[in-house]
């Protein structure tokens, strides 16, 4: 199987790309370093990362950002950040990369707890995590060849802890294993059209 990790040199891609790396061949994609640059904010560069990748059997993205600020703060175009990057990135992936799968292949997306679970700072990143779990549900209809799309939601992992903690009141971390295996799940299993929900306190 040969698979595009985009986000692989993060927190979580880094545990995500080691595992299937032992099994599969992997290409790394990031923004500033990886074996291909890839911007999922700019279309062009996500045409041009998979032109360099060739045919595909499986796409996990583990990026996107958005804005964290107190909801009176945010402005519209802080809004715009999560919706160009995180939404739209996404969004944009799946609408090019489907493209460059081979029959039977998967897209992996990546949202997270907030969708269902908010705290506060986060309107914007609830928003767009919540937007994606609709938009995987309905592009699942559709999509043709074989190819499956799901989303991996996880609650706040071991890894980033410490880091964010303060903002995730009351919330068990979850363990990296556990992570990594919502990815597995969505890869190397027959799911389609589902969000992998792997929350610890809800």
């Amino acid at each position: 199987m040969k698979i595009l990790i985009i986000g692989g040199n993060g927190t979580i891609g880094r545990k995500v790309a080691t595992y299937f790396q032992s099994k599969y061949d992997v290409i790394i994609g990031g923004r500033t370093k990886g074996d291909v640059l890839i911007d999922i904010a700019d279309s062009d560069s996500i045409k041009s990362a998979l032109d360099q990748t060739g045919s595909l059997d499986a796409i996990i993205c583990i990026a996107g950002e958005a804005k964290w600020d107190d909801f009176d703060r945010l402005s519209e175009d802080d809004f715009y950040i999560g919706i160009r990057s995180k939404l739209m990135g996404q969004v944009n992936l799946v609408r090019i990369g489907k493209n460059h799968l081979n029959p039977n292949g998967s897209i992996t997306l990546s949202t997270g707890i907030l969708a269902d679970d908010p705290v506060v700072k986060t309107t914007s990143a609830a928003m767009v995590n919540g937007a994606i779990h609709s938009f995987v549900k309905a592009a699942d209809l559709e999509l043709e060849n074989g190819i499956r799309i799901n989303a991996v939601s996880l609650g706040l992992v071991e890894d980033a802890y410490e880091k964010y903690k303060d903002y995730f009141p009351g919330h068990n971390p979850i363990p990296m294993k556990k992570a990594v295996n919502a990815y597995a799940k969505s890869v190397e299993g027959k799911s389609r059209g589902k969000i992998i929900r792997y929350y610890d306190n809800i």
